[in-house]
């Protein structure tokens, strides 16, 4: 069946018969008919207008969206590379706080070896000198013991005999 268009009523024509519908009722009906086509026509236009603008808003945000989608799947990987990067600089940071802290510890157990080394010549010197300030020592010991006594003074004669310096060690004074 095919769609009847208010211009198809418009210029409808009937017959006439003897028997037939009041001419002007029917004129009026067909113009109230003419009247709601034409009202449900725009009406359906606007309806359709309405639909395309909608749907061109639709795949307006759905590009929107892909966009949004692309961006954030963008964003998240660049944020994975960053925490990843952060990773590897830190672990590098730490590598290198390591062999910096192994080489002072190092610096400092060579330095502590060297005062060692130094210690131990230092007692070492010591020792010899001991040795030798002993050796010296028994030398003039046992000179003194082999010598001759040039003469035996009375205790009286002693003290009449000036005092050595008090604080004088390079002189050793012997009676």
């Amino acid at each position: 069946m095919e769609k009847v268009t208010p211009v198809d009523i418009q210029h409808k024509s009937f017959k006439k018969a003897l028997q037939g519908y009041d001419r002007t009722e029917v004129d009026q009906f067909l113009d109230e008919v003419i009247e709601t086509l034409e009202d449900d026509a725009q009406h359906r236009a606007a309806l359709e207008a309405e639909i395309a603008d909608l749907k061109e808003r639709i795949s307006h945000f759905k590009a929107i969206e892909e966009s949004l989608q692309n961006t954030l799947i963008l964003a998240q990987r660049t944020a994975d590379e960053v925490k990843a990067s952060a990773h590897k600089e830190a672990d590098l940071i730490r590598e290198h706080a390591r062999l910096a802290a192994d080489r002072e510890v190092a610096s400092y157990n060579d330095t502590i070896s060297d005062v060692r080394r130094e210690q131990q010549r230092a007692i070492e010197a010591a020792e010899k000198a001991k040795s030798e300030l002993r050796s010296l020592l028994m030398t003039h010991l046992s000179l003194l013991d082999g010598a001759k006594p040039a003469r035996i003074e009375e205790p009286a004669a002693r003290a009449a005999l000036p005092a050595a310096p008090s604080g004088d060690t390079n002189r050793i004074e012997v009676y």
